[in-house]
């Protein structure tokens, strides 16, 4: 039997700016290295945007798509910490996606970080293919670091407490990791070609910092 293809939960937010430090330490001082000392959980990252429609993203890295539905996940989604309560509370027009990450080409991480949202219309294998096709084109670019598929679960992307039902798409995203901003730019315009995305609809991310279950002492 195969292995069971890795997850990434992906939240993507913005906040106000009166609010922004207190949640900045939260995410880097509390929430991080909550999720990451969860069972299964292998990494998460911290990015920002000065142009994406969210401010920030944070992804979580974990085994499978059943570290989601664990009882030890369930129970710190359901018991978030007042310090987290509050700044879910302050999250505007939040994300949240558990996705399968399909397609991996490459390894690392890459500072410059591309989201493209793709058609909600492709069927998981077909995309997949596509993706795997799109990475093995760049893997020889130069400052291309690793791309794969995510494959939004709909039964796990429970919303946040202000993320709008209305027209709530669980679109599939390629991510692209690059090491400069040259790099990025070429990957987007060879992913609108061989994906049939739409350049507009891409979100440019920054690496602000990263942390992996193996630095942490249980």
């Amino acid at each position: 039997m195969r292995p069971p293809s890795p997850a990434m939960l992906v939240v993507a937010s913005n906040v106000d700016a009166v609010d922004e430090a207190d949640f900045n330490q939260w995410y880097d001082r509390e929430h991080l290295e909550e999720r990451v000392r969860l069972p299964g959980f292998i990494s998460a990252a911290r990015y920002q945007s000065e142009q994406a429609e969210h401010r920030y993203l944070g992804l979580y890295l974990a085994e499978s798509l059943d570290c989601f539905s664990s009882d030890a996940y369930q129970t710190a989604f359901r018991h978030q910490t007042e310090w987290s309560q509050t700044n879910l509370r302050r999250m505007r027009q939040p994300m949240r996606r558990v996705c399968r990450v399909l397609a991996e080409v490459g390894q690392g991480s890459g500072s410059c970080l591309l989201m493209l949202p793709l058609s909600t219309l492709a069927r998981a294998d077909e995309l997949a293919t596509q993706a795997r096709a799109f990475g093995q084109a760049h893997i020889q670019s130069s400052g291309f670091v690793r791309s794969c598929l995510l494959w939004p679960d709909a039964e796990l992307s429970q919303p946040l407490p202000n993320e709008s039902l209305s027209n709530r798409l669980l679109r599939p995203l390629l991510l692209m990791e690059c090491s400069h901003e040259a790099a990025r730019r070429h990957a987007l315009e060879l992913a609108c070609l061989l994906l049939d995305g739409q350049a507009q609809d891409a979100a440019r991310y920054d690496l602000k910092w990263k942390l992996f279950a193996e630095e942490l002492s249980r």
